[in-house]
């Protein structure tokens, strides 16, 4: 789902292997679902995410009832946060520019990455069952959520830019394997 999507995102997205179809940002669950997608990816994008939310949200509720692996990134990650009922806050200064250290808890590695944003996910706001996957090694802020037994994540920086060079790719191929273990 295209908030404003880089055109790089859609380049590792096929270089994993995944057949992309495009949709506007005002898709409904019922037309992003009318495709039979084996997974949904949810774009960066400008804004603030309350006003993307207004209508985001009630699609990414929707398509969360099918089952579906989705992936997001920056104002993805945002609303995919909204959708799961947290809270995102207007941070002072942002994020912006390459060289961001960003810890995945999963895993203990610390990633270099890039980052663009004005808004965080409320990492004290998370609900039951939403885990916060990366935190921000500059403030603390959240940078990433997965739900606990399903194969919905997100973070909020940028692994198509790869300012490590290739230190998030992972979470391209991570999605593909999800939706390659559905099918």
């Amino acid at each position: 789902v295209d908030f404003g999507a880089k055109r790089n995102i859609l380049r590792c997205l096929a270089s994993v292997g995944c057949d992309v179809t495009v949709l506007p940002a005002t898709a409904t669950a019922e037309e992003v679902l009318a495709h039979d997608p084996d997974g949904v990816f949810l774009s960066n994008g400008p804004g603030d995410p309350a006003a993307t939310g207004a209508y985001a949200v009630p699609m990414i509720r929707d398509v969360l009832k099918a089952d579906l692996p989705v992936f997001g990134i920056c104002l993805g990650h945002q609303m995919l946060a909204l959708a799961l009922g947290a809270r995102t806050v207007k941070m002072n200064h942002g994020h912006h520019g390459a060289n961001h250290p960003v810890k995945d808890h999963d895993t203990g590695k610390v990633e270099i990455t890039s980052m663009n944003h004005g808004f965080a996910v409320d990492g004290q706001s998370l609900p039951d069952g939403v885990v916060e996957s990366h935190v921000s090694l500059f403030d603390g802020s959240n940078c990433g959520i997965r739900l606990a037994d399903r194969p919905v994540f997100s973070v909020q920086h940028h692994p198509e830019a790869s300012p490590g060079p290739q230190d998030s790719f992972y979470l391209f191929e991570k999605f593909a394997a999800c939706m390659a273990e559905r099918a």
